[in-house]
């Protein structure tokens, strides 16, 4: 791996999470401590630590939007938010009592325009009202505060409408970002998530569909076998994870984007966690720490 000047930004680590619209709704109408919910936020009560601990100066964060941004009438494959901030959308019950979410405009262009030349086409979105899709996983790492802890690049992947990317250009665009990260002229620490799924399907004659050995089988392999992980094909991820569980290839965004793929050393795995129920969907839970020297 090219060694890099300790002047340049760098990613320190990737957070994989599901973005449960219904775990919102919990923390919103102070359900947490309820016998249903207290088990799905226990089990980040050490990231919130964590993130504390290891807090980045930028976050870049994966995800797919629900209707709220992009509608039928336009549906961007992957699309980068490059405003100065974004406000929580009405995704018809009000906007969710979180804060502003604060952009970083100068780092957004620069992994647009690096990406873009590196053969990825991109939307560049300058005005974006963000769903739970991007809220949630930060309340879930963040809690309740009275601003999010530092700005954040929304990155919304189309994973709803088919035609969708496949896990392998998913995990070869988190190449491209890692690539454009390290040659961003600035001591910046960021980190990538990844979020959505784990499996589940919400209509059908499969609603409800929950498959823990998938799920548990996914992130050993996201963990140990990316490369080979990112071959699985669409069907699969129907087949054994629900109409919903696509949008675990999200993830493959971030993991593509750790030193270990480029030749560095192997990441460390700071935490993870599964639950099942949280209105009828699996819980993910995966922190990656890259081992810089």
């Amino acid at each position: 791996m090219k060694k890099r000047g300790a002047e340049m930004a760098r990613i320190t680590a990737s957070v994989y999470t599901s973005h449960v619209p219904a775990i919102g709704a919990a923390l919103d109408l102070g359900k947490t401590d309820e016998p249903y919910w207290q088990p799905v936020f226990k089990g980040y009560d050490f990231s919130r630590q964590w993130l504390k601990d290891n807090r980045p100066d930028v976050i870049f964060l994966v995800f797919n939007d629900h209707a709220t941004a992009f509608s039928l009438d336009m549906i961007p494959t992957f699309a980068i938010g490059t405003a100065a901030s974004y406000q929580p959308a009405d995704e018809g019950w009000g906007p969710r009592p979180v804060p502003v979410v604060q952009g970083h405009p100068e780092l957004s262009a620069h992994i647009a325009h690096s990406v873009i030349q590196q053969d990825f086409d991109l939307t560049i979105v300058n005005k974006m009202d963000v769903d739970h899709g991007l809220t949630v996983p930060l309340s879930l790492m963040c809690g309740q505060p009275a601003a999010w802890p530092c700005p954040v690049i929304p990155f919304a992947v189309n994973v709803v409408q088919y035609p969708l990317p496949s896990g392998r250009r998913c995990f070869e665009l988190g190449r491209a970002i890692r690539k454009a990260v390290d040659s961003y002229d600035a001591p910046l620490k960021v980190q990538i998530w990844g979020t959505g799924g784990m499996s589940h399907q919400l209509q059908g004659a499969r609603a409800g569909l929950i498959n823990k050995e998938f799920d548990a089988a996914f992130l050993d392999r996201l963990i140990a076998d990316p490369s080979g992980l990112a071959q699985l094909p669409h069907i699969d991820y129907v087949r054994e994870a629900g109409s919903e569980g696509i949008e675990l290839v999200m993830w493959l965004i971030a993991r593509g984007a750790m030193d270990d793929v480029a030749g560095g050393a192997s990441p460390r795995v700071a935490h993870r966690f599964y639950h099942v129920p949280a209105s009828n969907t699996a819980v993910g839970h995966l922190i990656l720490e890259n081992q810089h020297p």
